[in-house]
């Protein structure tokens, strides 16, 4: 799907993802309806979600780490869906660069959820790692997450 000016539009007064579509509608000249079926067309084709999301930095036992994944294997898509299923786990891109994936993973200090947790009984269910390296983020700014521990 191609985004024309209209639907970028609605997408950029939906960084408040709460504001009513009447008040998108009047403030880029079109109809209430038109933003809603535009916005229900984005969601299908899976252009566009609508989602709360958290400041890590606010929920203490959250620990965010970004790892960089290096695989003994081209099949790059299939391992980022296999990584994208492990528990713990917020995004996998496939990048250029020194590794093949970057992962988000939100770990937990309050129960089994660690990092080292996640090592042990997540990416080792993944065939063809061959080197891993994390980054601890100790602090963001304007970061936001989903909350999924």
């Amino acid at each position: 799907m191609k985004l024309d000016d209209t639907n970028k539009a609605i997408i950029k007064e939906l960084s408040n993802g709460r504001r009513a579509f009447s008040t998108i509608a009047e403030k880029i000249g079109i109809t209430e309806n038109t933003v809603r079926s535009r916005v229900n067309k984005l969601i299908e084709d899976g252009v566009l979600q609508i989602s709360g999301l958290v400041n890590p930095q606010y929920v203490p036992e959250m620990q965010v780490v970004v790892m960089g994944i290096k695989l003994s294997t081209l099949n790059l898509e299939d391992k980022a869906k296999e990584v994208l299923k492990l528990k713990g786990v917020i995004s996998v891109m496939v990048v250029t660069g020194r590794y093949d994936l970057i992962a988000q993973i939100a770990t937990s200090t309050a129960d089994d959820q660690s990092l080292l947790n996640f090592f042990k009984n997540e990416l080792s269910k993944v065939k063809g790692v061959s080197d891993v390296e994390t980054f601890v983020v100790y602090q963001s700014h304007n970061y936001m997450i989903p909350y999924i521990l």
